[in-house]
């Protein structure tokens, strides 16, 4: 069997933490640079506070009705997202833990006896919720989808259900599915929705008697064959091993105004490189490739290479690296190519590829070897920043002042990373 556990609200329960006095009160947070909503408490749902409007909109409402409103928090959010999936695998064997999103992992249950799962999926609920003080439903049944199933279930009417819902018995698989709209089941969008329903298969349960031959001409191939055999019962999506090492690594944020000078472009990609090389290293790769990439609020001339209404190009290093003076020189170089006088920008960012391990980087007969100190230099930069936080050494070309950063106004405090924000009790 497998098991989903997701986070309820999973922002607002994280705000909810440190404020216990908002526990049974309306709570939202904003999408960066406070534009829309991202999260809403079930007090905010039944506010009429609505899924993904600009905050401009609902700004008139959420005054009326009282909800409390906040920016994202990243660190917050990361740190407890850390606690809830460690706690996971503290009660689980080695290797039951899929990670699927930052609220949301897949569980590996074959090791629990069938009549035992309802009890087993308490006790990891119970156990989540005391070690790290975030809520979470858990949906169980026999393959991913019909583990989503149930877990959106469970999530639907949570007094019923206590969060939990195990469909182990062919009848309760078949009424989980009659109640589970097309437009419902993992892995359908919107567009394969409306078709269904012009064929007349408005639930789970309709399509999952539908013939293969049909839903694999009709459903994305064998991605629409996946999804019919797991509707079925027959596990399809298997669990996936972490990824250790990433293949890309990307930083990029919207700028908390329009940009309009080169420099203040300079200074975020500059940033951004600090912010990629942190992780490059943290994975022990080296990268040879840097793409820099800025979105103006306008298309472009001609002539440049763009990724949707966004104009970039690419560096080749002359040999793989992670130190992030040698990544942020040629990255902020390349920022000249890429400026145009007299044009507004509303975000910038940095991909970083050609990933290696950094233990076997392949020199170039054409340049100097690679300096041994930089190593040392990263690591001793890498521990005063994580030890003291907030950038307490940083590279000159970041800038000081940052005034293009994305827009936080309503952040709170970062309880669990930030010495001098930690929660005061009195």
């Amino acid at each position: 069997m497998i098991g989903i556990i997701d986070c309820n609200s999973f922002y607002c329960s994280c705000e909810r933490l440190f404020l216990p006095a908002l526990h049974n009160a309306p709570v939202v947070v904003l999408s960066n640079n406070d534009g829309c909503i991202v999260s809403r408490s079930d007090e905010a749902k039944q506010a009429g506070i609505a899924m993904g409007i600009p905050y401009f909109q609902a700004k008139e409402l959420i005054q009326q009705k009282g909800v409390h409103t906040f920016s994202s928090n990243y660190n917050l959010y990361g740190d407890l997202s850390w606690r809830v999936m460690e706690t996971l695998r503290l009660c689980l064997p080695a290797g039951a833990v899929e990670v699927y999103s930052v609220d949301e992992c897949f569980v590996t249950l074959d090791h629990i006896e069938p009549s035992r799962l309802e009890a087993f999926s308490l006790h990891l609920k119970n156990t989540v919720e005391q070690w790290t003080g975030i809520k979470v439903s858990i949906g169980v049944a026999a393959t991913k989808v019909l583990s989503k199933v149930a877990n959106r279930l469970a999530k639907k009417n949570k007094q019923a259900t206590n969060c939990i819902m195990v469909l182990n018995t062919p009848e309760k698989v078949a009424t989980a599915l009659q109640q589970t709209a097309v437009e419902d089941i993992w892995g359908v969008g919107r567009q394969y929705a409306e078709k269904l329903r012009k064929y007349n298969i408005n639930t789970a349960f309709d399509l999952r008697g539908m013939p293969e031959a049909w839903v694999q001409k009709n459903l994305g191939g064998v991605v629409g064959q996946r999804l019919l055999r797991e509707l079925n019962g027959v596990k399809s999506i298997e669990m996936k091993d972490p990824l250790l090492n990433k293949k890309m690594i990307a930083t990029t944020r919207m700028f908390g105004k329009n940009v309009t000078s080169k420099d203040q472009i300079k200074e975020a990609v500059a940033t951004y490189i600090t912010r990629a090389t942190e992780k490059l290293r943290r994975q022990q790769s080296a990268a040879s490739v840097i793409y820099v990439f800025v979105i103006p609020k306008q298309e472009r001339t001609e002539g440049r290479f763009r990724h949707g209404n966004s104009v970039g190009t690419y560096v080749h290093l002359p040999y793989a690296t992670s130190a992030t003076h040698l990544l942020i020189k040629p990255a902020v170089a390349a920022v000249d190519q890429l400026f145009e006088e007299g044009a507004v920008y509303k975000k910038a960012g940095v991909i970083l590829s050609g990933l290696v391990p950094d233990e076997s980087v392949q020199g170039n007969l054409f340049t100097d070897a690679v300096p041994q100190q930089n190593r040392k230099l990263m690591s001793a930069i890498d521990n005063i920043n994580f030890a003291m936080r907030n950038d307490i050494v940083q590279f000159a070309a970041a800038g000081t002042t940052r005034n293009w950063k994305m827009r936080q106004e309503l952040r709170s405090p970062r309880y669990t990373s930030r010495w001098n924000e930690l929660r005061e009790v009195i």
